[in-house]
């Protein structure tokens, strides 16, 4: 047996203590004023101590009952952490879906809404992490959203998620009138996107540009280069899939969209164990196949 005061008594003593006041402490409780006396007289008797400090309409905690106020709070946390498990729904209702960071932040999040509308029972929960997960030994996922990652995983297929174009995404405000576009490219600043699956030296090489050698800021998510080409930084190689809300507000366009050559390709590509999908996994990657074109 544990060798502990009622419970009923500590939560009274943590709203007390808390509030200051046995009055108010009383009405968040639904108790009366002089139950919580009671209460407390019950709780000082237990612990062979004082606990309050009493004056007119006011209790204040005394070193005692800061440290058990203090430590009741922790263990309040976790009680209330213990429930919320509980509560929460079991793992073969829950469809557990992994992307990449910046197509999770750009893309999929704000279409997220859709699906959810068109499964309301569905139970969703979305990571995020530039680290594509084995989907062989993490059976807590369903499935996994890559960027630039296309390499075959035994028991896993990978599917592109649609075409993509890769284009110089730069700032209006840093356009010339009147310049062409295979000036500007060779005069302002570039971004680098560490990850991406092309390079500005392989960009250079299709549109049989020189490439340039000044200095250049790289960033290894897509989200915080488009960011900061919206910015003006300078000039981002990026997907126009990602940059879509920012080319819509007119932050950023598309530089020499009809001079250079375009570059399209898969950027983004799904994994899935082999075999039969569950009903909400299979669901989920036709919305997603659809919404990606």
């Amino acid at each position: 047996m544990r060798h502990l005061p009622p419970l009923n008594r500590l939560r009274t003593f943590e709203a007390a203590a808390r509030l200051q006041s046995f009055a108010r402490a009383a009405d968040e409780l639904h108790l009366t004023a002089s139950a919580v006396s009671h209460q407390m007289r019950d709780l000082e008797a237990h612990f062979g101590r004082s606990l309050f400090t009493r004056s007119h309409r006011r209790v204040t905690p005394t070193a005692e009952g800061r440290r058990l106020h203090d430590s009741l709070l922790r263990v309040f946390d976790a009680l209330e952490s213990a429930c919320a498990d509980v509560a929460l729904p079991a793992q073969d209702q829950v469809l557990a879906v992994h992307c990449a960071p910046s197509l999770a932040l750009k893309w999929l999040g704000p279409r997220l809404r859709s699906f959810v509308a068109a499964h309301p029972g569905q139970h969703v929960r979305l990571s995020t992490g530039a680290e594509v997960p084995d989907l062989a030994s993490s059976r807590e996922l369903d499935l996994a959203i890559a960027y630039g990652d296309g390499r075959a995983r035994p028991g896993i297929e990978t599917h592109p998620l649609g075409s993509e174009t890769l284009a110089p995404l730069v700032s209006p405000t840093l356009l010339t009138p009147r310049a062409r576009p295979e000036s500007l490219i060779q005069q302002l600043p570039l971004i680098d996107s560490t990850l991406s699956p092309l390079s500005w030296a392989q960009w250079f090489e299709r549109q049989g540009l020189p490439e340039p050698r000044q200095p250049r800021t790289a960033f290894d998510r897509a989200a915080l280069a488009i960011a900061a080409a919206a910015d003006g930084l300078g000039v981002a190689l990026e997907s126009t899939r990602l940059a879509a809300r920012e080319l819509d507000r007119g932050d950023l366009v598309v530089l020499g969209a009809r001079r250079f050559t375009a570059v399209d390709g898969p950027v983004h590509f799904l994994h899935l164990r082999r075999g039969p999908l569950r009903a909400p996994v299979q669901a989920f990657v036709d919305w997603l196949r659809t919404e990606a074109g």
